[in-house]
């Protein structure tokens, strides 16, 4: 009896011991889950601050390295075209340091065959290819205030192709966004009518005016059409995917650049071109090559911005971008800043905040329900 007994009070506590360590155990793995989400979280965030950066500065540099272009003597079409996406050869190594993982049979089955993924590239190249022509031409016979104020309605027109093809759902804030960040540029450009005064004919001012809207409009079609392909047809959450649909388009449409070079015959006028270029020839040749590089980096930053949130908020950070030029221009061209300018700057960076607070409104809403789900599925 008493070695029964001993035996019996032994194993309560060799029980009681077991629960224990089970309990710790289940609370390290919830912590280690926690600290997962949680750095995946922060992850995330680093990944849009980044594309951000890339596209503001990208965007911004390359635009005032287009405006030195012209105003220094270039006056080529198809060149201010081409250098729009002939960049892309510098993205190449970045394909060996992020390279997507392929041993899931998950993934190879996902995966679009190689004529559909040729076919996506072609189309996506000579889209990219005739937008960059457009807004050359727009550029080239409108006003800058006029051409400004026209892309500004790209936003608009990307309002109207997410909710058609990306069912994006338009909240005050985000309608709050959009309709300041397109005052904010309307105000800058409408502004820049006292700064510069062109005398154009009447034939090459629609010309102008009707590629910009055209252009614009092909724009915002162009970035929803990617998020459709990023999240219904390629399916691959990588950033290996990115650089593809970057790099691919980008050279079909730098070939069709080239053809129109030789179609056009301004190829033959490039060497007296860059002859008279008032910087000098190896200024010329530096304008060109930073403005393709400068372009493949605001293309990374809109890809990754598309890829990670919607096509939307790549344009309102691309469209806050606009404001900003009058800084850099105050800066880099010795231009004039007065209160017209601060306020359209004030304006964007009210536009931009109202659409991040939306954003972080949404993340909220969707931990809090993951939390629910968590909680619901322990409690069971």
């Amino acid at each position: 009896m008493e070695n029964s007994t001993q035996q019996v009070e032994l194993q309560i506590p060799e029980s009681s011991r077991q629960i224990s360590e089970d309990d710790d155990t289940i609370n390290t793995n919830q912590q280690q889950q926690i600290s997962r989400r949680s750095n995946k979280h922060y992850g995330w965030w680093f990944r849009i601050f980044l594309y951000i950066i890339f596209l503001l500065v990208g965007q911004s540099a390359a635009t005032l390295l287009g405006r030195f272009y012209y105003d220094e003597g270039g006056n080529s079409k198809w060149m201010a075209t081409f250098v729009q996406s002939a960049g892309f050869p510098i993205l190449l190594p970045l394909f060996f340091l992020f390279k997507s993982s392929k041993n899931t049979a998950f993934q190879s089955r996902e995966k679009p065959s190689r004529s559909s993924l040729f076919l996506i590239y072609l189309f996506f190249g000579l889209m990219l290819a005739g937008d960059n022509l457009m807004y050359s031409y727009g550029l080239l016979y409108l006003p800058v205030s006029t051409y400004s104020l026209i892309c500004a309605s790209q936003l608009a027109f990307n309002c109207l192709f997410s909710l058609l093809l990306n069912a994006q759902k338009f909240t005050a804030l985000i309608l709050n966004s959009v309709v300041i960040v397109t005052i904010s540029a309307a105000l800058l450009a409408v502004h820049s009518e006292s700064d510069t005064s062109t005398k154009l004919s009447a034939d090459k001012y629609a010309i102008g005016f009707v590629c910009t809207v055209a252009a614009s409009a092909t724009y915002a079609l162009y970035l929803s059409l990617l998020e459709v392909t990023f999240k219904r047809v390629i399916k691959s959450e990588t950033f290996d995917t990115i650089l593809k649909m970057q790099v691919f388009p980008s050279f079909i449409a730098s070939c069709a650049c080239v053809v129109g070079l030789y179609a056009s015959g301004e190829i033959r006028i490039l060497t007296a071109e860059m002859n008279g270029f008032n910087k000098g020839e190896i200024s010329y040749l530096m304008t060109l090559i930073w403005t393709a590089v400068l372009w493949q980096i605001c293309c990374i930053g809109l890809l990754g911005l598309i890829f990670e949130v919607s096509s939307l908020f790549s344009n309102v950070i691309s469209t806050l971008g606009l404001p900003a030029l009058p800084l850099l221009a105050v800066i880099f061209f010795h231009d004039k800043m007065d209160g017209e300018k601060i306020i359209a700057l004030l304006l964007a960076v009210w536009g931009f905040l109202s659409y991040v607070y939306q954003n972080y409104l949404d993340d909220s809403k969707a931990k809090s329900s993951k939390s629910e789900e968590n909680e619901a599925t322990i409690t069971h």
